[in-house]
């Protein structure tokens, strides 16, 4: 038979996939060593359990013990994996620009999540580093992991990850891409390629907001570089002594919104559902491709799963909010029609005087309001097909011929979701501004928006 006895066998042997239309303009192939396919969920699944089995050798971890560790998500996931088949504790300190799915993942498989601030220093004792410091002193039989400096992390990487990836290209990689956090994969993987070929080149993708690439460029820990960024997992605002900066070729820093665009992208259009850092990695490399030649092999590392940043890089109001989706909303066609009052009628107007509207106004929908509130509606088209069966119904009233009301929809909706709504049957939507005013968009509207 073949099974394993744990889920921690099924830890490593990731596939190598390749990419095609995100990468279409790069010279040369390019390899997603995807690392999703952990149990875990993501790369970090490799190093947790390292450090685990580690601390154990160590007499540092003991039975019935705790696990306390500051983390972003992913290390808390291959944590607490392990913790599970091990019968450990968990307890993790996270910051509050996770994204919600992370935090109720962490607690899904057992772990306590305390959840700090983001923007504070390191050395703040509200920082989830500190706090996760302090839990390791204060709670008896526990022991702290500390992922950036415990290098463990690294040799998790150049025990397994390395030997990995020489294998499955032949020893034809020239470049590993990495968006880097702990340094650890990087480093790891990295120290192992560069023994097998010095002439590897270790590319490592920053966020803007973190001083990692001018520390690699200059030594210097500037902290003027620090400041608040949304890009999970990657960027640090201190070094984790993980890193060998030495083994890095070059630092190269992705905007959050590169990143964000980017991973999105490589989920639609080459069918891998990843995470942010992924999507930092390919936009990285994109900025870098005219350091590459049709003879090179690049193998980006995807670090984890889309399932943890749905609330988040996959929700558009999110997206939109940041200014990283260039959508036209239903907002947008309001404010192009400079907010022009909506026209309207009453169910007990007669259909004579709609129609006059109709010509006035050369508009095809009209809503039927009644005490405030949105009744019915008046379509050119539906009016037609009722005059042509009774033309003496031009004398009644509108409530005698009104359709049902048009569907309301929010303001930041973005206009190519208005397909559900506006079709053949209904040819318009209504919106509520924040003062609470009606407007309406219909097809016409849509088609312009569209051809701007």
């Amino acid at each position: 038979m073949d099974f394993c006895n744990s889920i921690l066998e099924t830890i490593g042997n990731t596939p190598l996939v390749k990419l095609h239309r995100v990468t279409a303009g790069l010279p040369c192939p390019v390899l997603a060593k995807v690392e999703f396919f952990n149990p875990g969920n993501s790369i970090k699944d490799r190093m947790a359990l390292k450090m685990v089995e580690v601390a154990e050798e160590k007499g540092q971890l003991k039975p019935g013990g705790t696990i306390i560790e500051g983390t972003s998500g992913n290390t808390g996931m291959g944590l607490a994996l392990a913790a599970v088949i091990k019968g450990y504790k968990c307890i993790f300190a996270t910051t509050d620009k996770q994204s919600k799915e992370k935090v109720d993942i962490l607690k899904a498989v057992g772990a306590e999540v305390i959840v700090c601030p983001t923007n504070v220093e390191p050395e703040d004792p509200r920082s989830y580093y500190s706090v996760a410091a302090r839990l390791a002193k204060e709670i008896p039989n526990s022991f702290y992991m500390n992922q950036y400096d415990n290098l463990a992390n690294r040799d998790a990487h150049y025990e397994q990850t390395g030997p990995e990836i020489w294998k499955q290209t032949d020893g034809k990689i020239t470049h590993l891409v990495v968006a880097t956090g702990t340094g650890g994969t990087i480093t790891g993987t990295g120290k192992y390629l560069k023994e097998k070929n010095p002439d590897i080149q270790l590319w490592a993708i920053d966020s803007y907001g973190s001083l990692l690439k001018k520390f690699h460029e200059t030594g210097e820990l500037d902290m003027s570089e620090v400041y608040p960024y949304i890009t999970e997992g990657i960027g640090e605002d201190f070094v984790p002594q993980n890193y060998d900066m030495a083994l890095i070729d070059h630092f190269e820093k992705v905007t959050d919104k590169d990143g964000a665009v980017m991973a999105r992208r490589i989920s639609k259009e080459e069918g891998i559902f990843v995470g942010y850092s992924a999507g930092s990695a390919i936009a990285g490399l994109q900025q870098l491709k005219s350091r590459l030649k049709p003879t090179d092999l690049v193998v980006v590392i995807f670090h984890d799963h889309g399932s943890r940043y749905v609330g988040k890089v996959y929700n558009d109001q999110w997206m939109m909010e940041r200014g990283f989706l260039d959508v036209k909303t239903v907002k947008d066609v309001v404010n192009a029609r400079r907010n022009q009052p909506l026209v309207t009628v009453g169910p007990e107007d007669k259909v004579s005087d709609v129609i006059l509207k109709m010509k006035k106004y050369d508009i095809e929908q009209i809503p039927v309001l009644h005490n405030n509130e949105i009744v019915g509606a008046i379509s050119e088209n539906g009016l037609f097909i009722r005059l042509i069966d009774d033309a003496n119904l031009k004398d009644a009233q509108v409530k005698q011929v009104m359709q049902s009301a048009f569907p309301e929809v929010r303001m930041d909706t973005p206009i190519e979701k208005l397909s559900v709504y506006i079709n053949k049957e209904n040819g318009a939507v209504l919106t509520k501004d924040d003062s609470g005013n009606y407007h309406i968009v219909t097809k016409y509207d849509i088609i312009q928006a569209l051809g701007n």
